[in-house]
C-alpha cells in the first residue's frame, strides 16, 4: 500500500456501513480520503475519530442522484486536494417494492443511485485521472445479486441494478484497454452484509427477509474494507477484475 500513501481516494456512500469502514481503512493506510454522502455530519464524526491516523478524511455533502452534486464534489477535490488516484463507488440503495405493483419512484431511485450515480462518479474520476496521467484504480462495490437473482420478491429492481454494475465493470475494462490505459477497474461483490441499507429501504420489514437475516451468517462492513485494501495492494501489473465474497455457510 506504500504507493498510495498521501494520494487522494474518493468514497461514495461514506457515512455508514461499508463506506465508512472503507474510508476508515484508507485513512489508516495514509490516504487523503474524500467521503461523499448526504449525511455529511456522519462523515465529520468519523473524521474526528480518525484524527490521529496517518491520513485524513474530508467530507462533502453529496446526493449521488444529482449529477450537479457529483461534478461539484470532483471540482472541489481538483481545486483543493489535487489528482484523484482511486474511486470507491460504494453508494447504493435497496427499496422494498415489487415489479407487479411497485412504485416507479422507488425503482427510479434505485437505478439513479446504483447505476447512474456510479457512472457519473466513474466518469468524473476517470477524466481527472487521465488529465493528470494517473494510473489509478476504480472499485465498484457490487453485490452477489449482480451475478445471481434473489428469491425474495421484494428485492424488485435491485438485482437488475447490480447486474448492470457487473456489465459496466467489464465495459469499462474494455474501454480502458482500447486506449492502452493502465487504470484498473475492480468489482467487489459481497453476499449479505450487516449494514443499515436494508433497514433504510424497509427490506427488513419483510418477514421472509427478517427470517433470512436472523438465521443465516452475514459479512461485516470491515470485511468489505479488507477486500478493497486487498485489491488496492496488488502490484501495478495485476488487476482483480471480480471478487466475490460470501460468509461461510451463506444460503442462496
Amino acid at each position: 500500500m506504500e504507493r498510495w500513501v498521501g494520494k487522494v481516494a474518493v468514497v461514495t456512500g461514506a457515512s455508514s456501513g461499508a463506506g465508512a469502514a472503507i474510508a476508515g481503512a484508507l485513512v489508516q493506510a495514509g490516504l487523503q480520503v474524500v467521503g461523499l454522502a448526504r449525511r455529511k455530519n456522519k462523515i465529520d464524526e468519523l473524521a474526528n475519530n480518525l484524527s490521529d491516523k496517518p491520513g485524513k478524511l474530508y467530507s462533502i455533502a453529496t446526493d449521488v442522484c444529482k449529477e450537479k452534486d457529483i461534478t461539484e464534489a470532483f471540482d472541489w477535490i481538483k481545486n483543493n486536494l489535487g489528482p484523484v488516484h482511486t474511486l470507491i463507488n460504494n453508494a447504493g440503495v435497496v427499496k422494498r417494492t415489487t415489479l407487479m405493483d411497485g412504485s416507479t419512484s422507488l425503482w427510479k431511485e434505485t437505478i439513479d443511485v446504483n447505476v447512474l450515480g456510479l457512472c457519473i462518479a466513474t466518469r468524473e474520476a476517470l477524466k481527472n485521472m487521465k488529465t493528470n496521467n494517473i494510473d489509478g484504480h476504480v472499485i465498484h462495490i457490487n453485490s452477489i445479486l449482480g451475478h445471481q437473482n434473489s428469491k425474495m420478491r421484494e428485492m424488485n429492481v435491485y438485482p437488475a441494478s447490480k447486474y448492470a454494475v457487473t456489465a459496466l465493470t467489464e465495459t469499462l475494462r474494455r474501454e480502458l484497454n482500447s486506449i492502452n490505459s493502465k487504470i484498473k477497474v475492480t468489482s467487489i461483490s459481497p453476499g449479505l452484509i450487516k449494514t443499515d441499507i436494508l433497514s433504510a429501504g424497509e427490506v427488513l420489514n419483510s418477514e421472509a427477509f427478517k427470517e433470512h437475516y436472523r438465521k443465516y451468517p452475514s459479512l461485516d462492513p470491515e470485511d468489505i474494507a479488507g477486500a478493497v485494501m486487498y485489491a488496492l495492494a496488488t502490484p501495478p501489473h495485476v488487476q482483480i477484475h471480480e471478487l466475490i465474497i460470501k460468509p461461510v455457510g451463506e444460503r442462496e
